[in-house]
Order: structure tokens, then sequence, then C-alpha cells
């Protein structure tokens, strides 16, 4: 029986396939310019997504929160690296995972360090945060006093290991000109690395930003890429030229419940409690919250004609359709929507469903049960 068959309520739908090639390419890429490749499995949020990721040699992954890092303990990961600054609260928590999982964290401010030299009681590793321009979070890539006072700090916990420097270059997501944002990246990681070597062998850099890493082909020095968007994309990728839809390995499937062919318009159950309200401009000037495929048998196909969803509510989502779709749909049929971002739409959903029919895990849905 077809999955479709299966499908009654907006659904989101996992293409293996596709979703593996991502992986592969990203490892390829990652081995071929001398890197350790450890995706950042906030998006991916699933224990059969990372063994697929271990086909491709990872073995390492990072998360967003020591919530998440719970979720993954215990599978088999060498280390889960939890990429979001400290939030001291939950010192002791992090302590008591730590005692069956090695774990790693990022620093940007000494009060928290200390907090962690006076908690741990097992070993965790740290990275210090950087920030080369992005300017949500992180130490300054100049400002060594902060840094210093941070491995000062550290240096009275036998427990707390510094491994190295972390910078997101999050403004390739708004700058054009990916390649002058890695300059600074590079620059940035390149000369922390000469500075705090000798005393330091072992240190280790990592950036992590799926538009940088989807596209670059230089990373100078830099030991580790961390990208995580990239295992699934989304028309926010697309759009930023990081991917093509051909790439984007998961669609929501929605019910058609009207049709208004005067207006050119079918309403479809798919709203912003299964897709997030993030948006795109649209080419009227309106937004954009997804782009409609037709679904197969083995998957999706592209529309020669494009439609997307013109405006969300809650539970509804109002199609802008070509004269192809109008033609083709009839109420009670099933379409699928590539969302603007998929890392919120599969937070939003909770699970997957696999073109073979399958559910496969999330790590929300997973909590939930």
């Amino acid at each position: 029986m077809s999955y479709l068959n299966h499908i009654t309520s907006p659904t989101l739908l996992i293409d293996e396939q596709i979703c593996r090639k991502n992986l592969q390419k990203m490892a390829e890429k990652a081995k071929r310019n001398g890197m350790k490749l450890v995706p950042h499995f906030k998006t991916a949020q699933s224990h059969v997504i990372g063994e697929w990721a271990k086909d491709y040699g990872i073995k390492e992954i990072t998360v967003s929160s020591i919530k998440m890092a719970e979720y993954f303990c215990g599978h088999g990961w060498e280390n889960i690296h939890i990429a979001f600054p400290f939030n001291p609260l939950e010192a002791k928590r992090l302590n008591r995972l730590a005692k069956n999982q090695s774990l790693s964290v990022q620093l940007i401010n000494e009060t928290t360090t200390q907090t962690l030299v006076d908690a741990l009681e097992n070993p965790v590793g740290f990275f210090i945060e950087i920030d080369a321009g992005y300017g949500r979070t992180g130490v300054q890539f100049s400002d060594f006093g902060k840094m210093e006072a941070i491995l000062r700090t550290a240096k009275k916990s036998d427990k707390l290991k510094f491994r190295g420097f972390y910078l997101h270059a999050g403004h390739t997501y708004y700058e054009k000109d990916k390649e002058a944002v890695y300059d600074q990246t590079r620059a940035a990681l390149g000369m922390l690395k000469a500075k705090y070597r000798s005393e330091y062998p072992n240190l280790i850099t990592r950036t992590g930003d799926t538009p940088g890493c989807a596209v670059m082909e230089n990373f100078g020095d830099i030991d580790e890429m961390g990208p995580g968007n990239f295992v699934f994309f989304d028309m926010m990728q697309v759009a930023l030229g990081s991917c093509t839809r051909e790439e984007v390995a998961v669609a929501l499937a929605v019910p058609v419940v009207d049709i208004q062919k005067e207006r050119g318009e079918i309403l479809v159950h798919g709203g912003g409690v299964h897709l997030s309200k993030d948006y795109l401009p649209g080419p009227d000037g309106g937004k954009n919250f997804g782009e409609v495929v037709f679904l197969t048998e083995n998957g999706w196909t592209i529309p020669k004609e494009r439609s997307y969803l013109k405006s969300i509510s809650q539970e509804h989502g109002l199609i802008k359709a070509s004269s192809e779709l109008l033609k083709r749909v009839k109420i009670g049929d099933l379409l699928g929507i590539l969302p603007i971002h998929s890392c919120m739409t599969a937070d939003c959903m909770e699970s997957y469903m696999s073109i073979g029919g399958e559910v496969i895990d999330h790590a929300e849905g997973a909590r939930q049960g």
C-alpha cells in the first residue's frame, strides 16, 4: 500500500535518498578539505537519521540544548557538543549527563566558566565561541582579555578541558558576499589558532553555517565544520543559493479542503502549527510560506508552473495556484509543501513519515510519547 494511503492530516514526509545524498555530499566536502564533519542535529533531531549519518563516517554531532543532548546520549556518539552559550542553571544536569557521555559546551564569559568549575565532577570539554561579525553571541575575536579570563578560570578544575574555538558565521544568511564573510572567518580562527596553539597544541577550530559550508571551497586551516540545515535543506537555502529545489529532503503533505478556481486559490489543511510562520518575499511583493510540489508513489516532483502558499493561519494555508495545479487537483487530494525553514517545520511536526510509509522519530515527539 502506498504511503499516500496512510495520510489524512498534515504529515511531514522525508525522502531518505535525498537526505542521504545531502549527508554524503557534505561528508565528501569535509574530507576533500581535510576537515571533520560534526553536523548540527537541531535540524533532524532523529536517532534514525543519526544512524544514516554514521554510514558516512560521522562520529560526533552538535545539538542546541542539554535537553537535546540527553535525547542523543547512549546512541554511540563519540562526543555531543552543545552549541549554545552554556546556561549556568543547568550545570548539575550537565554533570550528571557527563558521567556516561563525552560532552562539550560553549563558553562566552568567566562567570559561567566558574560555575562549571564549581559544579563538575565529570570531565566536560569546552569551546570558546567567537563573534567575527555576526553580532548574535560570542567573544569578539580580538578580545583576548576575555578569552584568557575564561581559560584562566577553567584551569582551576581538572574536569573542564579546553577544546578550541567555535565560530558560527551566521551572517552568510543575509550577506550576499559569502567569500568576504569567510575571509573574516578564516582570518579570525587562523589568528586564534596561531596565538594559542603553543599552549594548547591540540586545539580545534570549527565553523558551522549551512550557506557557507554548502558553497565555499576554501576553508583555510579550519579543522571542523558543523552545519545543520544541509541535512534537509529548505526554500530559504534555495533562495540563498545553497541548494536546488531537488535537494530539499522534506515536504509537508497537506489535504486539499477547498478550491476557488475563479480566484486561483486552493485551501489546504496546513498552517503555522505545522510549518511555522517563516516566509520569503513573494514574487508579487507578498509572502511565500512554502512551495507546492506534486506527491507521487516515489516521493514528489517539482511542477513546471510555480504555486506557493500565499498566506497561513494556525491550521489554514491558502495556495496561490498556477493553471497547471488548478487543472490537476481536486478536493480531497494531497499536495506537498517544501518548507521555508525545515528546522522549524520538523520541530512543529515532531515526527516524519518515510516514502515507504514508516514513522521516523523526532526528539520532540519522543518526549511526548
